[in-house]
């Protein structure tokens, strides 16, 4: 498998309060879990490779590749938008509140792709229908407060796949989901990464989730990778087993 991402020694600190450190991995076009508890630093990791911390952020890394090329995190963060996309936590906030979710998509598709006239409403639709949007024209038309929380995060994976990106970060994508739009918006991840032959970096505190829609996963703690698994069965690492015994489990009737 080739690699689409090389990163080595991705630190990010706030004045002297460190929190990732010395983190790396490598990313072919699979699904890559990162997972740890609230304070891990799983999400400054997928921000700092956007390029989204913001000023106060010390970010550093000793050696970056995408698509095999050796770059610096400024270089890899123009091509956010292009070639790098991000779904974040809840679409109804994520979303310009003001504008239908028609105008924001028609809105990417004509800043990266060039699309122009007729043929920008057209794209939208037809991305709206490739994540399984049942009613495209309508969700077209919509404000994000009017979607509920499984049919705005498919708005907001359609807006992120209309450059193509060969690289999707999702960010927390379903922990605002109940059970059934979850497993939607995790199948249509899953199909999208398969059809485009795209690689994903799925962020969440679930490691049950990850580990099992994942190829692979780390776990992170305090900033760093303490464990990298293919399957959660062969999980060693004292932390990655108690985040396991942590998970609820239901009980079963008497």
């Amino acid at each position: 498998m080739s690699a689409l991402l090389e990163v080595e020694g991705l630190s990010v600190a706030y004045g002297a309060a460190p929190v990732v450190a010395d983190v790396g991995f490598t990313l072919g076009r699979e699904k890559l879990g990162i997972v740890g508890q609230s304070g891990a630093g799983k999400s400054s990791v997928g921000r700092a490779l956007m390029g989204l911390l913001g000023p106060r952020a010390l970010v550093s890394v000793g050696r970056l590749a995408f698509d095999g090329r050796d770059m610096s995190l400024a270089e890899l963060a123009r091509l956010r938008g292009d070639r790098l996309a991000m779904i974040l936590q809840d679409a109804r906030h994520a979303l310009n509140p003001v504008m239908t979710v028609g105008a924001q998509i028609a809105e990417t598709l004509r800043r990266h792709r060039g699309l122009r006239g007729p043929g920008v409403r057209d794209a939208g639709l037809a991305l709206l229908d490739s994540v399984h949007v049942g009613d495209p024209n309508r969700v077209w038309q919509a404000y994000p407060h009017e979607l509920s929380g499984g049919l705005g995060q498919r708005a907001m994976i359609a807006m992120m796949l209309a450059p193509d990106p060969a690289l999707l970060i999702a960010d927390e994508p379903t922990s605002a989901l109940d059970v059934i739009a979850r497993e939607r918006v995790l199948a249509e991840l899953d199909g999208q990464v398969r059809a485009r032959g795209m690689g994903l970096i799925l962020i969440s505190h679930d490691l049950a989730l990850v580990g099992r829609f994942c190829d692979r996963v780390l776990v992170m703690r305090e900033g760093r990778v303490v464990e990298t698994l293919t399957t959660l069965a062969v999980a060693e690492h004292p932390y990655t087993r108690a985040l396991l015994d942590a998970a609820p489990r239901l009980l079963a009737t008497p």
